[in-house]
């Protein structure tokens, strides 16, 4: 029987100018640190100029530094770190599968 998971997970939810290439550079920042990015939600807000996107990231003592760091990329403007018991991404899972868990195919 696998080990139960412990992992805890955080959403961050970034305010980003909208153009090509913003994605990129946000999630470019934690790949270049070897940081997993669980799950990404990206939507337009207002007049489009500007968009939210929510990273679901685990939990670790890295965490603080890597959010540093995507504050400091030019389009980025505000990151705001929920607690882990934010429902966001739940709710998505729910709605899509049923409750069941995700299974990646190969």
């Amino acid at each position: 029987m696998p080990a139960p998971d412990t992992r805890r997970e955080t959403v961050l939810e970034l305010r980003v100018n909208n153009h090509p290439g913003v994605m990129s550079h946000v999630v470019g920042l934690f790949a270049r640190r070897r940081y997993n990015v669980e799950a990404i939600l990206c939507l337009p807000v207002d007049d489009g100029a500007q968009s939210d996107i929510w990273l679901l990231v685990n939990e670790s003592d890295r965490l603080s530094q890597i959010i540093s760091q995507v504050e400091k990329l030019a389009d980025v403007r505000t990151v705001v770190r929920h607690a882990e018991d934010s429902c966001l991404f739940a709710g998505l899972r729910q709605q899509m599968y049923g409750g069941a868990e995700f299974k990646q195919s190969a």
